[in-house]
């Protein structure tokens, strides 16, 4: 695979990793609205949002090439 072609598979990943992160906002949101509200599920949700936050993150720092000082 060329280099051109894992940067786009990199931008395409953290676009979906962006969407799934996207979309857990809004089902906490949903989920936040309704009384009373499973607070373990929520946790949960939350959770799945800090690891997709993190793997964002990573993929990210690939895309940024390294400057020697």
């Amino acid at each position: 695979m060329s280099q051109t072609a894992d940067v786009e598979a990199l931008k395409n990943r953290i676009e979906q990793l962006y969407l799934e992160h996207r979309d857990l906002d809004d089902v906490i949101a949903r989920l936040l609205e309704i009384t009373p509200h499973d607070q373990l599920q929520v946790q949960r949700l939350k959770k799945r949002k800090l690891v997709l936050k993190d793997q964002i993150s990573m993929l990210e720092r690939q895309l940024t090439p390294d400057i020697l000082a």
